[in-house]
């Protein structure tokens, strides 16, 4: 049986080597030795995703390397998933989090690991997907009662959307009864504070440490 940090490893070079295959197994293997969903999410797929990312931006690899690198991270979130549900399970909830890629916006694979670390973290999550229209996430965040609502903004084209998104929950009498919460790669803290969001989460992991800091 190999060791926590080998399949860690195993789980970042499956990603380095878009092998969607290895992923799996590196998943299956995480489950049996009794690894952490949320380290291997965390330390081995989207520590590789980032480096694929850093490495496309300086013209290394190309777009459909950084495809092929999201499909086999997919592929192995895939076969936690199940074991995500079971440990989330155990949990008593922390809270209600509805979370999208705001509208406009077709990326979210970061969205998705977001979506995926909170339910391990102990919160029930609604994800409405991606492209996301304004009026449904305050339609969906008052029908399911939602205490923290998500946005999630991969473009700066999009992202002004999110300022869009505090002023309808606050017209819908909604803003004093939520916490909002924005990420993705153009978003910061200084543009939280911009636009009155309450929490910028930096990744998935920030964004499971800030809530927890928030309800706890």
């Amino acid at each position: 049986m190999a060791s926590r940090d080998e399949i860690i490893e195993k789980a970042k070079n499956s990603i380095l080597e878009y092998d969607a295959k290895e992923a799996e197994n590196a998943a299956r293997e995480s489950i049996a030795g009794g690894v952490s969903p949320l380290d291997v999410i965390e330390k081995g797929f989207t520590a590789a995703m980032n480096i694929v990312g850093e490495q496309f931006e300086t013209g290394e690899v190309f777009l459909p390397h950084v495809l092929a690198a999201a499909e086999a991270m997919n592929a192995g979130i895939a076969v936690l998933k199940p074991e995500m549900g079971r440990l989330s399970a155990k949990m008593e909830s922390k809270g209600k989090v509805l979370i999208g890629t705001i509208e406009g916006d077709i990326h979210s694979i970061g969205k998705d690991i977001v979506a995926s670390m909170l339910g391990i973290g102990g919160f029930e999550v609604i994800d409405l997907g991606k492209d996301v229209a304004i009026t449904k996430f305050v339609e969906e965040a008052k029908a399911h009662k939602a205490d923290v609502v998500a946005s999630s903004a991969l473009m700066t084209t999009t992202m002004i959307c999110q300022i869009t998104l505090e002023n309808q929950l606050k017209e819908a009498g909604m803003r004093d009864k939520v916490k909002t919460m924005v990420g993705g790669a153009p978003c910061t803290q200084a543009w939280a504070d911009q636009i009155g969001a309450d929490i910028y989460a930096e990744n998935a992991n920030d964004a499971v440490v800030k809530l927890k800091a928030l309800v706890e």
